[in-house]
C-alpha cells in the first residue's frame, strides 16, 4: 500500500495524493443515499500526462481508477464500490480555447459550470452554454458522461449533445482524440462524418475512460431574459399543453414542477417558461404567441398564467437555480435524492399521480420537477425526496420510495437518468439481450482488466 502511494507521489508530487482516513471518509460518500464505501488512494492529477501516469500505474496493479468532478450525481456513481484510487479531476479546471465565430469552447476534465459561465461572461458576453440546476461547482466533463440537463436542453437536446470533442485517456493508458479534433486543428464536431466514437464514453461514467479535455458547443446570449409561469390543476392537460408550447419554438427552457409547500402550489402545476430577446420588440412578440398557443386551455378555464411578482423573478432567472438546492436541505439532514426516468412527455400525469401516492404512503417531503428534452420529444421526470441523515427510519422510507420508482419507472416505459448501480441492473436485465452483448464487448475491449469505476455497467 506505501509502495503505491509513493508510486502515485512521484507522479503528481506529495501534497496531492493521500490514503488518510480522513480523506478517504470525504471520498467514500455522496449526498445521496448509496452506501459510503472508502478508497484506497485519493491522487488530484493536474495534467492529462498525469493522468495517463496513474492511469498506466492502475493498469499494471491492477488497481480499480474512479474518476471523479464534483460528487453531484446523488446516485453513487462516483462512490469506489471496490476501492482502488479516486482520481480527482479539480485542479484540471482551465478554460483552454474559445472559438467565437464558431461557437465553441474546449475546457479541461475538472472545469466546472459555475467557472465557464464566469468566464464567458467576462471575456465573451455575446456566448453562452447550457447549465444544469446544479451547484456551480459541478463539473462539465461529469456532466455530459450522465447526459445531463441544463438551461438550453428544450432547444437543443441532452448536455451530451453538445459536445463537438473529446480527450480521453483509455483504460491502456493511452490518450485518444474523438471527433474532428483526431485529424484537425479544430474540435467543431465529435462525430461526422466520421463514425460517433464519444458514444463510448458518454453515458458510461467513467467504466470505459477519463475525459481530460470537452469541447462544448456555445450559443448566442440574448441580452434580456424573463420568465412567465403557466398554471394548471388538469395534470392530464400538461402534455397538450407543453405541445402547443414547443410548436412555437419561441421557448428558450421549459420546466414543470409540483410541490406541496407553500400552499399557493399545493394542487397545481407549474409550467415555467423562460424567453429571452436582444430587444423588448423581440421579448414582447414571443410572449405574445406563447400565450396565443395556450388561449384555448385559458378559455376553457384548465389553466392561465400566474403573476410573477419582481421580488420572485431573480430567484427563477438565476442560473443555477440556487432554490433546487435549498429545497435538497428542508428537512436540515444534508440528505437529498432524485430518482426517476427520461420518458414520453404523454407520461406526465402518471409520473406525478405515482409521485404524490410514494410521498403520502412514505409520508416524505418531495418536489415533482420535469424538465422538456428537444420539442416535446421526451422529458427527464424527477421524483425527488429530502431526507435527514440523522433519522434512520426516514433515510430507510426514503430508499423503499425510491425503489418502487425504480420499478414504476421500468414499467412506465421509461429509461432511468444516472441510475445507480441497482438501476443499471434492472436496467441491463431488461435490455435486449444483443444490445447487452454489444455493451459487453464495449467494456471488455476497452478495459479488459476491469479496473475503470467497477461495478458500474457491468454486464455479465
Amino acid at each position: 500500500m506505501s509502495n503505491i502511494t509513493l508510486s502515485l507521489a512521484e507522479i503528481v508530487g506529495e501534497k496531492y495524493v493521500s490514503n488518510k482516513e480522513e480523506e478517504a471518509y470525504f471520498y467514500a460518500r455522496d449526498p445521496g443515499l448509496m452506501p459510503a464505501h472508502k478508497p484506497d488512494y485519493v491522487v488530484v492529477p493536474e495534467t492529462v500526462e498525469e493522468v495517463q501516469k496513474i492511469v498506466r500505474l492502475a493498469s499494471k496493479k491492477k488497481i480499480p481508477v474512479v474518476p471523479m468532478g464534483a460528487g453531484m450525481s446523488l446516485t453513487g456513481l462516483v462512490i469506489p464500490l471496490k476501492g482502488g484510487i479516486v482520481i480527482d479531476m479539480k485542479r484540471m479546471n482551465k478554460v483552454l480555447e474559445v472559438h467565437e465565430k464558431a461557437r465553441y469552447v474546449i475546457v479541461e476534465g475538472g472545469t466546472s459550470h459555475g467557472l465557464l459561465k464566469a468566464y464567458l461572461e467576462k471575456n465573451y458576453p455575446r456566448l453562452r452554454h447550457s447549465i444544469p440546476d446544479s451547484p456551480a461547482t459541478a463539473t462539465i466533463a461529469a456532466n455530459v458522461m450522465i447526459h445531463g440537463q441544463g438551461r438550453l436542453t428544450q432547444q437543443y437536446g441532452f448536455n451530451s449533445d453538445m459536445v463537438s470533442g473529446l480527450e480521453v485517456v483509455l483504460p491502456s493508458g493511452e490518450i485518444c482524440k474523438i471527433g474532428s479534433c483526431s485529424v484537425s486543428p479544430d474540435w467543431f464536431s465529435k462525430g461526422a462524418p466520421f463514425p460517433d466514437l464519444s458514444g463510448l464514453f458518454l453515458g458510461w461514467f467513467g467504466a470505459t475512460g477519463i475525459i481530460t479535455k470537452v469541447a462544448l458547443k456555445l450559443y448566442p446570449r440574448k441580452r434580456i431574459r424573463d420568465v412567465e409561469i403557466f398554471v394548471t390543476d388538469r395534470e392530464d392537460l400538461v402534455p397538450d399543453m407543453v405541445y402547443e408550447l414547443t410548436h412555437t419554438e419561441m421557448v428558450e427552457d421549459i420546466n414543470i414542477f409540483a410541490q406541496p409547500l407553500p400552499m399557493i402550489f399545493k394542487d397545481n402545476h407549474h409550467i415555467t417558461l423562460f424567453i429571452t430577446g436582444d430587444t423588448d420588440e423581440e421579448l414582447e412578440f414571443k410572449r405574445k404567441m406563447i400565450w396565443h398557443s395556450l388561449d384555448g386551455f385559458i378559455k376553457s378555464k384548465d389553466g392561465g398564467f400566474m403573476s410573477v411578482p419582481p421580488v420572485m423573478k431573480p430567484t427563477l432567472l438565476d442560473m443555477p437555480q440556487q432554490s433546487v438546492s435549498r429545497f435538497a436541505d428542508v428537512k436540515k439532514g444534508g440528505g437529498f435524492e432524485y430518482s426517476g426516468p427520461i420518458i414520453a412527455v404523454e407520461k406526465y400525469a402518471e409520473c406525478s399521480r405515482k409521485l404524490m401516492e410514494l410521498a403520502s404512503q412514505y409520508d416524505l417531503a418531495y418536489s415533482a420537477m420535469a424538465r422538456i428534452i428537444g420539442r416535446s420529444h421526451s422529458m427527464m421526470f424527477g421524483f425527488a425526496f429530502t431526507f435527514n441523515r440523522a433519522d434512520p427510519d426516514m433515510m430507510e422510507r426514503t430508499q423503499k420510495a425510491l425503489q418502487e420508482v425504480a420499478e414504476f419507472a421500468l414499467a412506465a416505459g421509461g429509461v432511468y437518468w444516472k441510475p445507480t448501480v441497482d438501476e443499471q441492473r434492472m436496467a441491463i436485465e431488461r435490455m435486449d439481450p444483443n444490445t447487452r452483448n454489444l455493451m459487453k464487448m464495449i467494456k471488455t475491449s476497452l478495459d479488459p482488466q476491469g479496473i475503470m469505476n467497477p461495478g458500474n455497467w457491468e454486464v455479465h
